[in-house]
């Protein structure tokens, strides 16, 4: 069965285009499910949300909990955000990467920023831990996401970012994301100097899914933003409640039929 699911998630990195939405949690998993989307990946700004704290501030060990509970509701490939991969040294992102594969993912993304120095690894660093995460990946057949973080981090460097993404991909990466680039130029340069499937976010005022497939883009993520969306409504919906004592924003809930299909 997982076999499965992770060749359909390696089959939709081969051509087209597809979009892969973030779930923060099992419900939220189980109604992307619901709407027909071909895979999902995890958030980590959105999972770290559902536990109060701020991003980057997840154990491995709720992360892989958290993985457990997501491939277990749904029958969808689940991609899984490891960040840097919580280890130090090579050893440790591989470590990682086997927990999650045992926790049923079939891809994981790790990226080159480094909260413990606020900085960017060396590329030469970032690129041993990208082969380390490769090794496992391969035995599991799993989708490897190598992120370059510049753009998310000030870091305003097109050239720079390529060549991360080309050496990430050299690794053994075998999708390639640089989350915050929005330049519809900038998107078609990366997309045709570094030669594999690319990852866009979705952003405000950023390209549409159909203008980034027009130039080649292979898959469009959403990171915490639906979970972002999510809370929001809730605080717009309280405050009309709180304020005004009305409940027009029962006009926007989730319909019963929907509801009944996800939370079986």
């Amino acid at each position: 069965m997982i076999e499965d699911i992770r060749g359909a998630f390696r089959q939709l990195h081969s051509a087209g285009t597809f979009v892969l939405p973030n779930p923060w949690d099992v419900p939220s998993a189980r109604l992307l499910e619901q709407l027909g989307f071909p895979a999902l990946a995890t958030t980590s700004s959105g999972f770290a949300a559902t536990l109060g704290r701020a991003d980057q501030h997840v154990t491995r060990d709720e992360l892989v909990a958290h993985v457990k509970n997501i491939t277990a509701a749904v029958r969808l490939p689940v991609s899984v955000d490891a960040e840097r991969g919580y280890a130090e040294h090579p050893e440790g992102v591989a470590e990682t990467v086997q927990m999650l594969a045992e926790a049923g993912a079939s891809g994981v993304s790790i990226e080159d920023y480094n909260p413990a120095t606020g900085g960017i690894d060396p590329v030469d660093v970032a690129t041993e831990r990208i082969a380390a995460a490769a090794s496992v990946c391969a035995r599991h057949g799993m989708v490897l996401t190598g992120r370059a973080e510049n753009y998310l981090h000030g870091v305003d460097d097109l050239p720079d970012t390529i060549a991360r993404l080309s050496a990430y991909r050299d690794a053994g990466a075998t999708c390639l994301y640089a989350p915050g680039l929005a330049d519809l130029d900038d998107i078609a340069r990366v997309v045709g100097e570094v030669g594999a499937p690319i990852n866009v976010l979705a952003l405000p005022n950023a390209p549409t899914v159909p203008q980034l497939a027009e130039i080649g883009v292979r898959r469009v993520s959403t990171g915490g933003s639906l979970a972002w969306t999510a809370y929001g409504a809730l605080v717009h919906a309280a405050t009309e409640l709180r304020d005004s004592g009305t409940t027009t924003y029962l006009d926007r809930a989730l319909p019963r039929q929907l509801r009944d299909a996800a939370f079986r």
